[in-house]
């Protein structure tokens, strides 16, 4: 099963690093790291997708807690969220195929943000599926270079995250994830 972390983390040099070591150590495979600045001064937001079941998700949390650098982590998994992947394919275009590549773009909404005289670079937005989809579709037409920025998501509603910062960025760690000796 897939987990999507939200980490709000200090803007400060290695706390990436940091961050991505705990799930380093404990043998998990991230699918997806995007990194951002977000709306507060001084704070970025980490989100992190990876692939494992629920035990050793439950494992990991109370590791991201005890990280100095980190202000709050979300596990967004089981909450109601919207996420996004972002994607530019240039695919190999003559004359006699670009129409068809240019209908296939308008079918899945994406968009050419540039034309040269042999390839197109299509912009798409989505869910990971819907790009894995339109980069299947491509496939026959010849990509010559792909690229995606991960997956970003927020919650929906009233988030769990903190909207605003008093100076002690340091929030309680939940008591379901407290380590236990």
């Amino acid at each position: 099963m897939r987990h999507t972390f939200v980490a709000l983390v200090e803007d400060i040099p290695g706390v990436l690093n940091r961050v991505v070591s705990v799930f380093r150590r404990r043998m998990f495979n991230i699918e997806s790291l995007t990194v951002s600045n977000t709306h507060q001064p001084g704070i970025s937001r980490i989100t992190i997708v990876v692939d494992s079941d629920k035990t050793d998700v439950d494992r990991i949390m109370p590791y991201m807690h005890k990280l100095i650098n980190v202000i709050q982590v979300e596990d967004l998994t089981y909450e109601p969220c919207v996420s996004r992947d972002l994607a530019m394919v240039k695919v190999s275009a003559p004359p006699e195929k670009r129409s068809a590549i240019m209908q296939l773009a308008e079918v899945f909404r994406a968009r050419i943000v540039d034309v040269a005289s042999d390839t197109l670079i299509i912009e798409i937005t989505g869910d990971k599926e819907k790009i894995d989809s339109f980069v299947e579709v491509l496939q026959p037409y010849g990509i010559v270079e792909l690229v995606r920025t991960g997956i970003i998501a927020m919650e929906r509603g009233v988030p769990k995250l903190l909207n605003k910062t008093n100076g002690n960025h340091k929030t309680k760690m939940p008591a379901e994830y407290e380590v236990v000796s």
